[in-house]
């Protein structure tokens, strides 16, 4: 079933660790709008859903669900604090194992600098993968899902910032 937009709208929201008050005051509404937005009991109008967009740093498409935005870039005065994003490692194997590891960017950059190469259960699957490069990626203002990689034994390794 497709999930609706008060449920993503809500799902973004939460994400952040923002209540709808703070939602409602960044953009200049009330609470009440924002709740009946996030119960599908009303739509923001098509200035209001550019605004959200731009808010949760998205486009109207994937807000509307007409696509699955994976990687976003930030403009400059909207890019967020290096120190407050995660750096999100979700591994699925073959064996059926997951892994999902969610570290602090800042802590990520300080492992690359001392040449800290990541193995999960002993395994090199992350060995192909240049986090420099997405670093650098990241400080250009890239956020998202920036890595989805499958391994010809089947692994799904995935790289999100946010």
């Amino acid at each position: 079933m497709k999930e609706s937009f008060g449920k993503r709208l809500a799902g973004l929201r939460k994400a952040r660790k923002w209540t709808q008050e703070e939602v409602a005051t960044k953009l200049n509404v009330s609470a009440q709008a924002v709740s009946k937005w996030e119960n599908d009991s009303s739509m923001p109008d098509l200035e209001m859903l550019v605004a959200i967009a731009d808010l949760y740093q998205t486009t109207t498409d994937e807000l509307l669900g007409k696509v699955n935005a994976s990687v976003v870039t930030v403009s400059p005065e909207n890019k967020r604090d290096l120190n407050k994003l995660v750096f999100r490692i979700n591994i699925r194997s073959t064996d059926g194992d997951k892994v999902k590891v969610n570290l602090p960017l800042p802590l990520v950059m300080i492992a690359l600098e001392t040449g800290f190469t990541p193995k999960v259960d002993g395994r090199d699957v992350l060995k192909d993968i240049d986090f420099k490069k997405i670093i650098e990626m990241v400080e250009q203002g890239i956020i998202g899902k920036i890595v989805e990689i499958e391994s010809k034994e089947g692994d799904i390794v995935e790289i999100v910032v946010e």
